[in-house]
């Protein structure tokens, strides 16, 4: 075997390295920062309760800096100190009670979210250079469509007597906001890309498979 062939089948393993204390530091940060947009008064324009919060754009912003394994780390740890007890739910709610309430659906999705959303970033550090904060929006608010919006209705429809187009029509209201804070995750996910690349980008780029030569 060549060299260049041992080097090769090495670089998958260097790239499987156990999370230092910058790690979890990182995710402790990020996980406060989730509770800390919960503590914003939320509008409750949704009929069901469910209020308009900044939880969403901290959610997205944690996957898009941290990437998929510390964001969902980052947003389940707020879940789960959330579901101990701790009032860091929005309006100050806490414990295992939430997940009977409409509320529950958008709660389980955020971890969710946040690994899906932070694996897309990683593909387009990989692959884009220029427009990176459009492939960041995109991908921001399809997570949000295809895992926040759609856990939350269901979430709606299995825990109160909503239908499931009463359960849609109630989640739309919250869509024109979500794309502002998608946009605004973006822009500032970019900013802190280039103000700390190690957090992410050269993280990323280190685990990037190289081609096999001969």
């Amino acid at each position: 075997m060549s060299n260049t062939e041992t080097a090769a089948t090495k670089t998958p393993q260097a790239g499987r390295r156990r999370w230092n204390a910058t790690d979890l530091g990182l995710i402790a940060v990020f996980a406060a920062l989730v509770a800390a947009s919960a503590l914003v008064p939320g509008l409750a324009v949704n009929g069901f309760g469910v209020p308009i919060t900044f939880q969403t754009l901290a959610v997205m912003l944690t996957g898009l800096v941290l990437g998929p394994g510390r964001g969902f780390a980052a947003v389940g740890l707020y879940v789960l100190l959330g579901l101990a007890g701790l009032p860091i739910f929005s309006q100050g709610r806490s414990g295992l009670g939430i997940l009977a309430g409409p509320s529950a659906g958008y709660i389980i999705a955020f971890p969710i979210a946040a690994g899906i959303v932070g694996w897309l970033a990683t593909v387009v550090i990989r692959r884009t250079i220029k427009a990176r904060a459009l492939w960041l929006f995109l991908s921001a608010t399809v997570t949000s469509v295809v895992v926040v919006h759609s856990l939350g209705i269901a979430g709606i429809v299995l825990n109160t007597k909503a239908t499931w187009g009463q359960a849609f029509l109630s989640d739309v209201v919250f869509y024109p906001g979500d794309i502002i804070k998608n946009v605004l995750a973006a822009l500032i996910a970019v900013a802190l890309h280039r103000a700390f690349p190690d957090i992410l980008v050269r993280r990323v780029k280190r685990t990037a498979p190289h081609p096999v030569q001969a």
